[in-house]
């Protein structure tokens, strides 16, 4: 079977940064599961896999665009350290903020006696990232797969 429309898709890899770094990685672990065409994914990765079937390898590079978008600097944000209800607010960390678009996860990126920065781009925004991926398995999903739009079981979501 190849990757197409519905496929349910097992895949080891790892993932590098324009530099490469090392981001992060399968090996060791459960492979990456996803169902191809619904958007599980980066889109650009979703792309190069198509077509795709056990036993394949590739190295690909996907641009920012493709990945996780363009760094967006309206996205960054200085707020008085008021705002802040935590009194040991450090930079690197996490929280959910909410905006007029709904919730984001946002970082502290730096912090002064009276302003905290914070970036609600994903970490990995503006940033080509290179996957080094082998196919493991490519099934069809069960139904229940299809109308939740996700794969169950071993790498997918346990309901």
């Amino acid at each position: 079977m190849i990757i197409s429309e519905n496929a349910v898709v097992l895949f080891h890899y790892t993932l590098t940064d324009e530099d490469g770094n090392q981001i992060d990685s399968s090996k060791g672990s459960d492979p990456m599961a996803y169902m191809h065409g619904h958007k599980n994914i980066i889109p650009g990765l979703e792309k190069e896999l198509e077509g795709k079937k056990v036993g394949d390898t590739m190295i690909v590079t996907i641009e920012a665009v493709d990945a996780y978008g363009e760094h967006q600097e309206k996205m960054v944000k200085e707020m008085p350290r008021t705002s802040f209800q935590a009194e040991d607010i450090k930079v690197g960390m996490r929280f959910q903020a909410q905006t007029g678009n709904g919730s984001v996860l946002a970082t502290v990126t730096q912090i002064t006696e009276e302003t905290v920065t914070v970036d609600g781009n994903h970490p990995l925004a503006g940033k080509a990232l290179t996957f080094d991926i082998r196919v493991d398995t490519v099934r069809e999903a069960s139904e229940e797969e299809l109308a939740h739009g996700h794969v169950h079981g071993t790498g997918g979501h346990q309901h």
